[in-house]
């Protein structure tokens, strides 16, 4: 942690109104350090101007699933905030549509930005790309990380279950039987999904590469 503190007191030094000096006062602000893999998410917070806060975290993940960056955790802290506080429900889909509207900046990193005046940085990205409603290559990574969650869920279902399917108590059997059932039902879905993506995308390659075509 001593190089991540370091990190931070070279950010302090940067002049007022930079994203480096925003990002070093809002973690003194919350009393929080850097974390190692961690930096590009204080990037966002203090890029996009959303607080350090449960609702504000949510509607984070819902800006960056909108720009693209589609992973589980952020699928996860979503759908947790979305089953939750479903009073902003509203609120997710605009920040969503605003991610979905914006310049992409998932691969933004602190050593690259830093020195960035920050007002200029959220103008050059905030709704830069009014026209960007690319929801097919969203939708595509949306299924394709349901497919691995669906698949690990019922790997762990079957793993879960299976030593007291062993059991010579009735109830164990009964009561591992259906979680060991739809354990196998959701890992077989998700990899005939996973199978048909990748056909698909297996022949939108042969397709690109056809010299024919």
């Amino acid at each position: 942690m001593r190089l991540y503190d370091l990190q931070v007191d070279e950010l302090r030094k940067l002049e007022a109104g930079t994203l480096g000096r925003e990002v070093a006062d809002c973690l003194d602000t919350n009393k929080l350090r850097l974390v190692p893999g961690y930096e590009s998410h204080d990037l966002k917070h203090s890029l996009l101007d959303y607080k350090m806060t449960p609702v504000d975290e949510i509607r984070m993940q819902a800006f960056m699933i909108g720009n693209g960056n589609i992973s589980i955790p952020s699928i996860a802290i979503f759908t947790f905030g979305f089953i939750l506080l479903p009073y902003k429900w509203i609120q997710f889909a605009k920040d969503f549509r605003l991610g979905l509207n914006s310049k992409q900046i998932k691969e933004w990193t602190l050593g690259e930005y830093a020195d960035k005046d920050l007002i200029q940085l959220r103008k050059s990205v905030i709704l830069a790309d009014k026209t960007r409603y690319k929801l097919e290559p969203l939708l595509k990574k949306l299924a394709y990380v349901g497919s691995v969650s669906a698949m690990i869920a019922g790997i762990f279902g079957i793993v879960f279950c299976l030593p007291y399917l062993f059991s010579p108590l009735l109830e164990d059997l009964v009561g591992a039987g259906f979680p060991f059932v739809g354990g196998a039902i959701l890992f077989s879905a998700g990899l005939i999904s996973m199978t048909f993506q990748n056909k698909e995308r297996k022949g939108r390659n042969e397709t690109s590469y056809n010299p024919a075509i």
